[in-house]
């Protein structure tokens, strides 16, 4: 079925975005998996999509988004309208200053179609962490909203001054002549977050797609403590969600599976692998039944199912929340004998939800 020809193509108000961890499946390079990512970005800009947004994650062998600047830059030069971004980079492992020049010449490249997230989490376990510190970073989790003042003043056309202690002034901008600055949102999954982006008049995004508890209290101190901003004066959210929409419900819970068996694995520190094929996983969890602690959790909180059950969900999942935008996860695993360099699976996710028709 042509997308185009979906009977919802045009019945959504909700705008849709998109969050990318580069999946890697089994025996996928990352230069494959990556390729598959940007194919999809591009998809995503033809059917109308809002954002693109890529993930920082590290030392796991399904995910390939471990660096979302260069991500970004490549799918902004395959694309042309769609907004892309970080989702996001997680800032106690880099210099403000390095991100903030980073996402400056971002936005040199793509005026106006660049956002920053930013999180506060490691993206990865103590190792790792202790690894991305070596370079002598200052960007401690005790200072983060220090440190997202300081990108917010270093990526305005304005930039900052460094004061010091002996006396004396020192300007620093992310570009020598900046005309526009990269839309800057705070992500998170607690009530602190919440409230430090309601303090610092930001934009905030739950990362619903990790974790969906606390939901309605982290909207709701969002909301209620929000304190107007010259950039942001009224409070804009919107939340992420795992998603997988197919053809039929019966297709769609098959490529659900992989991710369902890697989240499994993740919540019950079993080692982390390469994401199976639809057909590996199957094959696996009539052996071993990984899945099923796990299952009922993710088909109540993931949306799941043919297009038009998923595409009405989202809408009610919207109005429920009073959104205006939902970001999607699209985690659809791929066939044994898909292509490495595409992800059918994923963009078929994305036709059949898409809020623009070709």
């Amino acid at each position: 079925m042509d997308a185009a020809a979906s009977p919802l193509q045009h019945t959504m108000s909700t705008a849709l975005s998109v969050l990318d961890l580069v999946p890697v499946r089994t025996h996928q390079t990352s230069a494959a998996a990556v390729a598959a990512s940007l194919s999809l970005a591009h998809r995503a800009d033809e059917l109308g999509y809002t954002r693109y947004w890529f993930a920082e994650h590290h030392n796991m062998p399904a995910v390939a988004s471990t660096t979302p600047p260069v991500l970004i830059a490549a799918a902004a030069a395959r694309t042309s309208r769609i907004r892309v971004g970080s989702g996001g980079v997680m800032l106690p492992n880099h210099s403000p200053l390095v991100v903030a020049e980073q996402f400056a010449a971002l936005e040199a490249l793509a005026p106006g179609r660049i956002d920053l997230g930013i999180g506060r989490a490691p993206g990865s376990d103590p190792v790792i962490t202790q690894l991305l510190h070596r370079s002598g970073t200052t960007s401690d989790v005790e200072r983060f909203p220090d440190h997202i003042r300081d990108i917010l003043s270093i990526t305005s056309p304005q930039g900052a001054t460094v004061q010091f202690t002996s006396g004396g002034t020192y300007g620093v901008t992310a570009t020598p002549a900046a005309t526009s600055q990269p839309q800057v949102w705070l992500l998170g999954s607690s009530d602190y977050s919440a409230q430090l982006a309601a303090s610092m008049g930001l934009p905030y995004v739950f990362a619903n797609h990790f974790s969906g508890d606390g939901l309605e209290r982290a909207l709701s101190l969002y909301r209620e403590q929000y304190q107007p901003s010259e950039q942001q004066p009224a409070p804009v959210t919107f939340l992420t969600a795992n998603v997988v929409a197919a053809d039929t419900a019966v297709e769609a819970a098959a490529r659900a599976l992989p991710q369902i068996r890697m989240m499994a694995r993740l919540r019950s520190g079993r080692p982390l692998i390469a994401l199976e094929t639809v057909e590996q996983a199957a094959a696996a969890e009539a052996e071993d039944g990984l899945s099923a602690p796990f299952r009922a959790w993710a088909e109540s909180t993931w949306f799941i199912g043919d297009g038009d059950d998923v595409r009405r969900r989202l809408s009610d999942f919207a109005a429920r929340h009073g959104l205006d935008e939902v970001m999607i996860s699209p985690v659809a695993g791929a066939h044994d004998d898909e292509p490495m360099d595409a992800a059918p699976g994923r963009a078929r996710t994305l036709e059949l939800l898409a809020p623009l028709a070709e």
